[in-house]
């Protein structure tokens, strides 16, 4: 699997696709793929300006593409209940559903509108709600001929992540990097505890997680909240230049996680390269805190209870 390319990827003729973060970046790189492959992409983002940008550049790359953006703010849960009202509405299934949108390392503790953390409620909490709202779309009908892909995007940052179960939100002791991590350890344990959830209930999803490694986005800059981007954004700067590789080459795992035929259910996918930073994807190391059922179990009730998205 490590000469996996885009051009492994099937048609994907008729199939919806909703990437969360479709505006630029590793958002932007899936969509270009995934529309060139024939799918129907909607590029969900909160800067409609950005949006309309995207669509000019995807439809310039390919004629015809069947693109649109759709508003979602992931700093608002009004706004995914929003977004998820539209397609429910609209009543058109979705075949893959990529949560890719997130902050990094924000310098100071900020919070979203609803008072969470903001990375934590961003790249997370809002994913969480929006999964769960979108899950009618989503489950298996009878007339589906194979359940929905669903790929949450965690990190290589997810190695040192703990999950602070009295105090998911930070309240207390906020540092930039360990809330980051958490974040992308959450968003790997949601992926986990997502497919045990599927296989139980029967709802025919098939949920998996990727990661780019050290690509070069814009995911940095984003964290600039407030004008400032901290020591762990200067170094990161400067590590991009001899370490990192393209936002073209770090979407590629999360094209694999999204298309791959064979698939591994609640997968893992990430380049194969040194420390996974870059290189060619394919399956990933998930660190042991990540496995852990119980406390995946508590995050999702926790989950629950703050968003107020219950998927029983």
């Amino acid at each position: 699997m490590t000469t996996w390319t885009t051009a492994d990827i099937p048609d994907q003729s008729g199939k919806l696709a909703v990437i969360t973060g479709a505006t630029g970046g590793l958002g932007l790189e899936t969509a270009l793929v995934l529309a060139a492959k024939g799918a129907e992409v909607v590029l969900a983002g909160r800067n409609p300006q950005k949006g309309a940008e995207a669509e000019r550049l995807i439809r310039a790359r390919h004629p015809g593409a069947d693109v649109r953006f759709d508003l979602l703010d992931l700093a608002d849960l009004a706004s995914v209940a929003a977004f998820a009202d539209r397609h429910l509405a609209a009543g058109r299934p979705i075949d893959i559903l990529i949560n890719n949108a997130g902050v990094m390392a924000v310098p100071t503790r900020h919070t979203t509108v609803d008072g969470f953390e903001l990375q934590f409620g961003t790249n997370y909490l809002s994913h969480f709600a929006l999964t769960g709202r979108l899950l009618p779309l989503l489950a298996a009908g009878p007339t589906r001929e194979e359940g929905a892909r669903v790929v949450q995007l965690s990190s290589m940052a997810h190695r040192g992540g703990r999950i602070r179960q009295n105090d998911l939100n930070h309240a207390q002791g906020y540092s930039p990097w360990p809330v980051y991590q958490q974040s992308k350890l959450a968003m790997l344990m949601f992926a986990i505890e997502l497919q045990r959830r599927s296989d139980a209930q029967d709802w025919g999803l098939t949920s998996v997680a990727a990661h780019p490694g050290f690509a070069r986005t814009d995911l940095i800059a984003n964290g600039a909240v407030d004008g400032r981007t901290g020591l762990f954004a200067r170094v990161a700067r400067l590590l991009s230049v001899v370490a990192s590789h393209s936002a073209a080459d770090g979407a590629l795992p999360i094209l694999m996680a999204a298309t791959l035929p064979q698939v591994a259910p609640a997968g893992y996918y990430g380049p194969t390269g040194f420390q996974e930073s870059t290189g060619r994807p394919g399956r990933a190391v998930i660190k042991s805190q990540a496995l852990d059922p119980d406390v995946a179990r508590r995050l999702w009730e926790a989950s629950e209870t703050l968003t107020g998205v219950c998927w029983s």
